[in-house]
């Protein structure tokens, strides 16, 4: 059952891939902000998971996070969403990203749930 509240940490081990430098978002070996906005997503999305019907998904809608410091390659990063308002299919979560417990990223996430066949019937 989907209720306020629900949460769930993602981690992540920078790795090169996961760099500015390889995202093409800077020019720099650290974590590139697109990588940690996607680990933010990624734990709305399993903070939720669970409790959805059978055929039901959730896409993200609109993300606003700050970054706010640099972490090199093999440092390790937790992104925490937690569920803070139910609107309907509109699912409001509260965004940290953190090194440690240092916050290098916060923000807002919007997600929408949806049918998947239906979702993907509009490709």
């Amino acid at each position: 059952m989907l209720e306020i509240g629900l949460t769930h940490t993602s981690n992540l081990v920078v790795a090169d891939g996961n760099t500015a430098i390889a995202l093409g978002s800077g020019d720099m070996p650290v974590l590139a902000t697109p990588a940690m906005m996607a680990l933010m997503e990624n734990a709305a999305m399993l903070a939720v998971a669970s409790e959805l019907e059978d055929g039901e998904t959730t896409v993200g809608g609109h993300i606003e996070s700050s970054h706010l410091r640099p972490t090199s390659v093999g440092t390790k990063v937790a992104a925490t969403a937690t569920l803070e308002k139910i609107d309907g299919r509109k699912l409001y979560f509260k965004i940290v990203a953190s090194q440690g417990e240092t916050i290098i990223g916060e923000g807002t996430h919007l997600r929408f749930i949806v049918n998947r066949e239906k979702f993907l019937s509009k490709l």
